[in-house]
């Protein structure tokens, strides 16, 4: 299938401390690929470089052969019509309603007309399972309804790729087997690119291809979950069975 994103030898730094050092990796057309490891180590960061919200202090961002890395907003406009961003706090406008909040992307990029803006709205909400709410004031909602409208928002230009933040953060277990079924429906639907970043082992297991384990600027490990099951890196095993934030509360 091809790389999409070929991402080489990225490098972010804030003030002395540096998150990413010389962070190389790739992601498939059509796969998704989850980022763990321990909070702080940079998982959401390299999130926000794909997607351009920030920039790196050296290194390379290729997306579909094209370096995104330190172009200014105006030249990343076209790149944001195929990269989406689903936020950990789902990120909605209180002052909006559901519809308003999903139709903002269609508003932004595109000239279409209010019927087919109120369709395409439809259509996602159906997509992520809450048809006919588009009314409904975000504070109407529960968290997992929340992160639900964030995603149908995140797919109403029909991306290429969404990067998700912690999707289910703060969520049951029903709710975030939800989130996975929904992001599995997105690939296979819609032929959508996901990198997820997430602390949830279970999630992380239903949905990625591969996993990559980000430590000290690097991946510790990357690869299937064939392969992480049959590593012996301590370290890695111990995050993965749970044992490391124990490890280190002790």
């Amino acid at each position: 299938m091809g790389l999409l994103y070929d991402v080489q030898d990225l490098t972010k730094s804030y003030g002395k401390l540096r998150v990413l050092d010389r962070l190389t990796f790739g992601v498939e057309r059509r796969e998704c690929l989850v980022i763990m490891g321990r909070s702080g180590c940079g998982k959401s960061v390299t999130l926000r470089l794909l997607n351009g919200l920030e920039q790196p202090d050296s290194g390379r961002i290729l997306f579909d052969g094209d370096d995104i890395a330190g172009l200014s907003e105006t030249a990343l406009y076209p790149v944001r019509r195929r990269v989406a961003m689903l936020f950990q706090s789902g990120a909605l406008f209180d002052s909006m309603n559901v519809l308003e909040n999903i139709a903002f992307p269609l508003r932004e990029h595109t000239d279409l007309e209010d019927d087919a803006v109120a369709a395409k709205v439809a259509e996602k909400l159906a997509v992520v399972r809450l048809a006919g709410i588009e009314e409904k004031m975000p504070s109407d909602l529960s968290g997992g309804m929340r992160k639900r409208v964030a995603l149908a928002r995140s797919l109403a230009l029909d991306p290429e790729v969404v990067l998700f933040d912690e999707p289910t953060s703060g969520l049951d277990p029903v709710t975030s087997a939800t989130i996975a079924e929904l992001i599995l429906g997105a690939r296979e639907t819609h032929g959508v690119t996901s990198v997820v970043v997430t602390h949830d082992v279970p999630l992380a297991r239903r949905v990625g291809d591969r996993v990559a384990f980000l430590e000290n600027g690097g991946f510790r490990f990357i690869g299937t979950w064939t392969e992480a099951d049959a590593s012996d890196d301590p370290v890695f095993r111990a995050f993965l069975s749970g044992q490391s934030e124990a490890a280190d509360a002790a």
